[in-house]
C-alpha cells in the first residue's frame, strides 16, 4: 500500500495507556469477543488471548487474498494486535488448572461460549469469584444468558435477522443482511463499555466483580430507533426503505462517482433546493416541511437526481459545500485510503507492512498505542506461565502431550 502514501506507526512495546494494569483474559472465538478485548488493548489493557493449540481463534482462519493473490489473515492482524497468545487445550487438566491460576491474577475474563457450557468446565461465575472476588465476567452470546433461546446458536447474521434490521433495510421485497459482521462490532462497542462500568464499580465504588450479560441481540435492539415504540403507541410498521427525512439520499455523478446528501432539517433542505438552482421552491407548499417533503419525495428526489447526474462528482461535492449542504462523496476502499482528510488524520495507518484502522477514539493525554503485532498462536505461552512461576520443565510436558503449544 505504499502508493498511498499512509502513516507508517512504529510498534511501541512500552507505551503505557490508561488502562495499564488491568488483566484481561479473553476465552471468546470470533468477531464481537475480539473487537471488545479490542478497545481494551488499543488502550493498555493486558489481553491474554487463551487458545486452541490446534488451530487458535477461528478469526486466524477468515483470510482474504493479498495483491499477489496469496491468502492474507487481514481480519487477525486487525483484531489480533496488542494482545498476547496464551495456546492452551482446556480438555487437559493441567491445563485447567493453569487457567484458575491465571484468572486469579485477572480484572475481566470474556468468553463466548454457549450459555452453561461456562458451569460445565467447572468455571461457574460463583466459583471464580471464590477465587477472584474483583473479576468482572463478561459473558457474550447469541441470545443471552437467560430466555427459551439461551442456548440456541446465536451468529451475527441471525441477530441481524431477528432484530429487525434485515427487515428495514429490504430492497424489492428482499430482506437485506449487511455485508459485514455488524452485529458483533455493535456488542464489541458495546461490550466494551459495559466492561468499563463494572470496573469502575470494582476500582472506584470499592465493589464487587459481576457479571456482564451480553447478548449480539439487545446492541442490535438499541440502535434500531424507535420503530417498536412508534408501533406499540400504535402507530403503523414503517415500511421497508421508509425514509426518515426528506431530502436524503444517494445520488449518481456523471463521471460515475456517488454522492451522499442529506437534508435532515427545514433549513437544510432550502440550501439543497437553492443549491440546485430552483430557490423558488423554498416556499412551495410540498417541501415547506419535512412532512411535506416525505409526502411529495419522489419529485424532490428526481430534481435533485438529475441536477447531480449532470454533473461529475467533484464538481457536485464543491457546489454543495459552497452553498453549506451537507454532502459527501461514497467511498470504496480504495478512495477511502487517498481520500486527503483520511490521510492527515492517520485514520489508517501502515504497521509493519499491514494497513489498519488507527486507535479510536482519540485521548489527548493519555492516547491509545500500537504496541504489539497480531501474535502467533502461541506466541507468549512460556512468557506467561513464567509469569505465573512456572518453569521451562513444568511446560514441557503439556507441549509433548499437545495441551500447550509455543509458537
Amino acid at each position: 500500500m505504499a502508493e498511498q502514501d499512509l502513516p507508517r506507526v512504529a510498534l511501541q512495546p512500552k507505551a503505557r495507556g490508561p488502562l495499564e494494569g488491568v488483566r484481561v483474559v479473553d476465552l471468546s472465538r470470533l468477531v464481537a469477543g475480539n473487537m471488545l478485548s479490542l478497545q481494551l488493548a488499543d488502550f493498555g489493557a493486558d489481553v491474554v488471548k487463551l487458545e486452541s493449540p490446534a488451530g487458535g481463534d477461528t478469526l486466524r482462519q477468515w483470510q482474504g487474498e493479498d495483491g499477489e493473490g496469496r491468502p492474507f489473515d487481514g481480519w487477525w492482524r486487525v483484531y489480533g494486535r496488542n494482545k498476547r497468545s496464551l495456546a492452551l487445550d482446556l480438555r487437559d487438566a493441567q491445563a485447567m488448572a493453569l487457567l484458575r491460576r491465571l484468572l486469579a491474577t485477572a480484572n475481566v475474563l470474556i468468553e463466548s461460549f454457549r450459555p452453561g457450557t461456562l458451569e460445565k468446565m467447572g468455571l461457574a461465575p460463583e466459583s471464580l469469584h471464590q477465587d477472584n472476588p474483583r473479576l468482572v465476567i463478561v459473558r457474550l452470546s447469541g441470545w443471552g444468558q437467560s430466555g427459551p433461546y439461551r442456548t440456541l446458536p446465536g451468529f451475527g447474521s441471525l441477530v441481524e435477522g431477528f432484530s429487525g434490521f434485515a427487515h428495514k433495510h429490504s430492497e424489492s421485497g428482499r430482506p437485506g443482511l449487511p455485508n459485514m459482521a455488524l452485529a458483533d462490532m455493535v456488542a464489541g462497542l458495546t461490550g466494551a463499555y459495559a466492561t468499563m462500568a463494572a470496573l469502575r464499580e470494582v476500582e472506584v465504588r470499592g465493589g464487587k466483580g459481576q457479571v456482564v450479560d451480553l447478548s449480539l441481540l439487545e446492541p442490535m435492539l438499541a440502535i434500531m430507533g424507535p420503530d417498536v415504540t412508534l408501533h406499540a403507541a400504535g402507530g403503523p410498521e414503517p415500511e421497508p426503505g421508509l425514509k426518515i427525512a426528506s431530502p436524503r439520499g444517494v445520488y449518481r455523478c456523471r463521471d460515475g462517482g456517488w454522492v451522499a446528501l442529506s437534508g435532515s432539517t427545514d433549513a437544510m433542505a432550502r440550501r439543497v433546493l437553492e443549491a440546485i438552482g430552483r430557490p423558488e421552491l423554498v416556499n412551495d407548499a410540498r417541501f415547506i416541511t419535512n412532512a411535506d417533503r416525505l409526502a411529495h419525495d419522489g419529485e424532490l428526489d428526481a430534481l435533485i437526481g438529475d441536477f447531480i447526474a449532470a454533473r461529475d462528482q467533484e464538481e457536485c461535492l464543491a457546489l454543495f459545500r459552497a452553498k453549506g449542504v451537507t454532502v459527501g462523496p461514497i467511498h470504496d476502499s480504495a478512495r477511502l485510503l487517498r481520500d486527503e482528510h483520511v490521510r492527515e488524520r492517520g485514520c489508517y495507518v501502515e504497521v509493519e507492512g499491514t494497513v489498519m484502522h488507527h486507535v479510536t477514539p482519540r485521548l489527548s493525554d493519555t492516547p491509545g498505542t500500537l504496541r504489539r503485532a497480531a501474535p502467533a498462536l502461541g506466541q507468549h505461552t512460556a512468557e506467561l506461565l513464567a509469569e505465573l512461576g512456572f518453569t521451562e520443565g513444568d511446560l514441557q510436558p503439556l507441549i509433548e502431550r499437545g495441551a500447550a503449544r509455543c509458537a
